[in-house]
């Protein structure tokens, strides 16, 4: 009729009479009358902090354990952020916990999931924590980015860089990532018809930053995609009104005006063009060999003129000479003395003399 009843010191007795809990045993050595067996003693260990019991709600309920454990009766608000012994534990969602405290040290903090965004200065040990990636979504948001989280539908709040965690059973959560760095678009193998019908390959660079995030995300699915096909359609607008001819001479033109036709349909979508330019224009092979036909025939053409140009001034030089020489004869005699003297000195030179010769017009110009 009286029992005994026997804690070890790592041990908590749980006494249950008609499966209601009436004590809680410390270690040592316990007297019970019982006449008619209707005590149950379940012994517990300390050294496991969590307690693990099917009859938890009841002993929660009881309060009997307050004085050697922290009792937790979390509703659907409510998340418990749990240190043991100096190192992060884990993160307890909504329900009831019994936690020992007797062989461990244990703090314990309660947040609220209403506010959906967990603030806090150990975030990176709690983010690292078994089973919190099921409890909460961490963003890690890199340098140059940004990061635009929606809470059912409605834009919450913009993330600079850096590493953030909401709950996740808060309220619907869209995150959008948004890089702020400058881009390049390459807008290649357009096959576009000029307005002489013809067709012309043309690779296009444009150079683009996004400047209004919420924009990019909330007027299209893929900012940058939209883009594409707005430089892809502006593209063939421009090349479809103009002539061959037109389209290789200003290319810079060509440029300009892309840069205007998309400008105002980028601003639409959060983002500013910074330059759009046309890297390469490509003609088909037959246009391309009757091109070079007619710059070998304007070269061919050009050099024809410089030449009977040259012939021509020095045509008109040898006339300027002779008037001059017509008119001065001692210029005659002297342009006639440097002939010999050149002749004389790469060769040998026998000047006959007939009557009234060189002597006499020698002797006569001096």
């Amino acid at each position: 009729m009286i029992r005994s009843l026997k804690i070890l010191p790592h041990e908590r007795g749980l006494l249950f009479r008609d499966g209601d809990l009436i004590a809680v045993l410390q270690p040592g050595t316990h007297w019970k009358l019982d006449p008619l067996f209707k005590l149950r003693l379940d012994r517990v260990s300390t050294r496991n902090a969590w307690l693990e019991h099917r009859d938890l709600d009841l002993i929660v309920r009881s309060g009997l354990v307050k004085e050697d454990a922290i009792v937790l009766d979390l509703n659907d608000a409510e998340r418990a952020l749990v240190w043991m012994n100096g190192r992060f534990d884990r993160i307890a969602k909504p329900g009831r916990y019994v936690i020992w405290k007797v062989d461990h040290d244990v703090r314990v903090e309660i947040v609220s999931t209403r506010e959906i965004q967990l603030v806090h200065r150990e975030l990176a040990a709690i983010a690292k924590s078994a089973g919190s990636a099921a409890l909460m979504e961490v963003i890690t948001v890199d340098p140059a980015h940004v990061a635009l989280v929606f809470r059912d539908g409605a834009l919450h709040a913009t993330l600079q860089a850096g590493t953030y965690a909401f709950w996740r059973d808060a309220g619907q959560l869209r995150v959008s990532k948004v890089d702020l760095r400058e881009q390049v678009i390459d807008v290649s193998g357009q096959e576009i018809m000029t307005a002489d019908k013809v067709t012309l390959r043309l690779n296009v660079l444009v150079t683009f930053r996004i400047t209004d995030p919420l924009r990019s995300v909330t007027e299209t699915d893929n900012a940058v995609q939209a883009l594409y096909r707005t430089v892809q359609l502006a593209l063939r607008e421009i090349i479809g009104a103009k002539d061959l001819d037109a389209l290789l001479v200003s290319r810079e033109q060509l440029a300009k005006e892309l840069h205007e036709l998309t400008r105002e349909r980028a601003a639409v979508l959060g983002i500013t063009i910074a330059s759009a330019g046309i890297r390469d224009v490509i003609l088909p092979g037959e246009m391309k060999d009757l091109m070079n036909r007619v710059t070998e025939a304007k070269k061919a053409a050009e050099a024809s003129l410089i030449t009977r140009r040259e012939e021509t001034a020095a045509m008109r030089m040898q006339a300027n000479t002779a008037k001059i020489l017509e008119s001065s004869p001692t210029l005659m005699k002297l342009r006639e003395l440097e002939v010999l003297e050149k002749v004389a000195a790469k060769a040998n030179l026998t000047v006959v003399l007939g009557e009234g010769g060189l002597s006499d017009r020698v002797v006569k110009l001096l």
